[in-house]
């Protein structure tokens, strides 16, 4: 279990993490959001000790790192860094010996390992001759081979189509099902909200979220109504309590009510000529959520 507790970092008058502190259970998820430059980066680095934290701790089930508990975490950095005149075989190998792995160990995992994550080309194929998002693959091979049970990845759907960003989010799931802890950055709203176990957001280096999924999208009200029926977007605009209304492609209605309460006096106008296909009232989307909470800094 990782705990990160208060944990505070400035560069001269500029304080990137103020006062952060969370924990991840062994077999759980955790998502991090925030604006570039909100302190995500800067937090992973101080939980790996790569920057000295102003005040605060980073424990490891209940003890402070250290040396050699940094066999045991795979760090996916969000600038790639993979020798490019080095092959595939070659680079993963060096990267789990850094992890105190043998190369014996290692070199029969490599075929299940590029299979699993689907890396086209050979093992023997130099890094320069991967496309960007093999090389990616390849990185993350070298990130999880050695089995950690504490994974730090920093954007790690950053330039990968779905299908390579689904084959990552089944890689991510199976870590959780290991036992093994997970913290991860997104600007993916989606791969958040289908992934992780709970989420917090950082806010120029503060916690302004901080929950699971459903638990961030409660505290905003169920304010969004989606609905299909014969009343004319114009006529919906009209009634009490709604704020915004526009039809989708597929003309579907989507209401933004002032009160979750409204809903109900909607539903009582729309429902009278009987039976309708769709009505239902949610809350807020994890995107529209950081949307909110960025602009609150911008206003």
């Amino acid at each position: 279990m990782l705990e990160v507790k208060e944990l505070k970092k400035t560069f001269g008058t500029l304080t990137a993490v103020d006062n952060v502190s969370f924990t991840i259970p062994d077999g759980q998820i955790l998502g991090m959001i925030g604006q570039n430059g909100a302190g995500k980066t800067t937090t992973f680095r101080l939980i790996l000790n790569f920057l000295t934290a102003d005040s605060g701790e980073v424990l490891w089930n209940g003890k402070p790192l250290k040396k050699t508990d940094y066999d045991i975490i795979g760090y996916l950095p969000e600038e790639r860094g993979l020798y490019p005149k080095v092959s595939i075989e070659d680079q993963i190998i060096y990267f789990a010996q850094l992890r105190g792995k043998s190369k014996k160990e290692i070199k029969p995992q490599i075929d299940k390992w590029m299979e699993k994550f689907q890396v086209k080309g050979k093992k023997t194929d130099k890094i320069k001759s991967l496309s960007k998002g093999n090389q990616q693959k390849v990185q993350l091979i070298a990130t999880l081979i050695h089995q950690p049970k504490l994974v730090i990845l920093d954007e790690p759907f950053s330039g990968l189509d779905p299908v390579n960003a689904g084959l990552l989010e089944i890689g991510i799931k199976e870590l959780k099902k290991q036992g093994a802890s997970v913290i991860f950055s997104s600007h993916n709203m989606n791969n958040v909200e289908d992934i992780c176990d709970k989420l917090i957001m950082l806010r120029n280096g503060q916690m302004v979220l901080d929950g699971t999924v459903r638990e961030i999208r409660e505290q905003f009200g169920r304010k969004k109504l989606f609905l299909e029926t014969p009343i004319s977007i114009e006529e919906l605009k009209l009634m009490h309590g709604v704020v915004k209304a526009v039809e989708t492609n597929d003309g579907v209605k989507v209401l933004d009510l002032e009160q979750p309460e409204d809903g109900r006096a909607i539903f009582e106008k729309v429902t009278q000529g009987g039976y309708i296909t769709t009505f239902s009232q949610q809350p807020p989307t994890i995107e529209e959520i950081f949307k909110m909470k960025a602009g609150e800094f911008h206003e």
